[in-house]
């Protein structure tokens, strides 16, 4: 790493590892365990979710607790079918392009959009779990909203609205791909990862103007930019979260990801998609792209471990129990393998 580099990521508490990050306020989590009684206190956040949607969650679970027409068109696709029927089953409810993504997924790992049925076969051979297909939504907004509501109560509190945007570059009409991703400073402590993943197309020269998506998928750790419109959150946008919330009674604490056309058209509840919905583990996207410093970043998280403690002590006094420690501790040892084995899948399929 160059000495700029280093200087940056010093510098930039943002690039750091999420593990570093969270050091500061670790033991304000395990006070809460403490307090709980529970090592798993956030298993009883969110009810009708596995773990409380803090990790491991199957994407289509939670679909089943969302409004019809909310989330997009999706069918689970088992890695054991022979391919013939996958194509199958795509063919008859589906038009490329499509998405294709991890039915237990994190941080975009195996996120592709799918162009042809080749570009499907590979990603079917590359697959050794359950994965989802899924209708492309080409709303040109994509938006986090970090939603909490304590349980008896009808209303909630948004406390996060941020705009994602894709990590591309642009084409000068001389420069190579791979020259325009060297010059472009979001990718600096990722370079090697683009390069291996558009591999194919690193001597291509793109046209003046051109615009190149290195990445499809908007997470953060996927070099997605986070940008704050705290400005648009209003009681119209808080009305639509508190419906999706009290729908089936199951989302208290989370964030959702959503595609829309605009935000006023979010708000007014139409031309909309929900992407995901992350529970008890979903991070508060707006402490980045606000420009808070770690200590008012801390405080932020803080202030949002706290509601989860709170809303899983009501949830707790009606009734629903926090997982045990051994229930706990094995779903955690299946999710450390499940996605150690999506990131070397990752790294060797190509983006198309």
């Amino acid at each position: 790493m160059s000495t700029n580099n280093i200087v940056y990521k010093i510098t930039h508490w943002e690039t750091w590892d999420w593990r570093i990050k969270y050091i500061p306020i670790l033991p304000l989590w395990f006070w809460h365990c403490l307090r709980s009684r529970s090592f798993w206190f956030f298993t009883a956040s969110n009810p009708r979710l596995a773990f409380g949607g803090f990790d491991g969650e199957t994407k289509m679970s939670v679909y089943d607790h969302l409004p019809p027409a909310s989330y997009p068109k999706s069918v689970l696709i088992s890695p054991e079918l022979a391919y013939a029927e996958v194509e199958n089953e795509v063919r008859n409810k589906f038009k490329y392009p499509f998405i294709v993504k991890p039915d237990v997924g994190r941080m975009g790992l195996m996120f592709r959009i799918i162009g042809n049925s080749t570009e499907l076969q590979l990603y079917h051979k590359a697959m050794s779990v359950n994965y989802i297909v899924q209708e492309l939504i080409d709303y040109p907004v994509e938006v986090s909203v970090f939603y909490y509501r304590f349980p008896n109560t009808k209303s909630g509190t948004i406390t996060g609205l941020i705009r994602k945007e894709f990590m591309e570059v642009v084409g000068d009409g001389q420069s190579t791909l791979v020259e325009l991703m060297i010059a472009y400073p979001r990718i600096r402590f990722r370079l090697e990862e683009m390069k291996a993943k558009h591999s194919e197309k690193l001597q291509y020269v793109l046209n003046k103007g051109e615009i190149f998506c290195l990445s499809y998928a908007l997470n953060l750790s996927r070099g997605g930019k986070l940008v704050n419109i705290e400005h648009e959150k209003d009681e119209r946008l808080l009305k639509l979260f508190d419906d999706l919330s009290n729908y089936s009674g199951t989302f208290y604490y989370g964030r959702y990801d959503i595609k829309c056309t605009s935000v006023d058209d979010l708000k007014q509840g139409k031309n909309f998609s929900i992407l995901e919905y992350n529970g008890a583990g979903a991070e508060p996207h707006h402490v980045y792209g606000n420009g808070y410093t770690l200590l008012e970043a801390c405080k932020i998280l803080s202030d949002h471990w706290s509601v989860l403690y709170r809303i899983s002590k009501c949830n707790k006094s009606l009734g629903i129990n926090y997982w045990n420690f051994n229930q706990g501790r094995q779903r955690m040892r299946e999710c450390k393998k499940h996605f150690s084995a999506l990131r070397k899948a990752d790294l060797r399929l190509p983006v198309f």
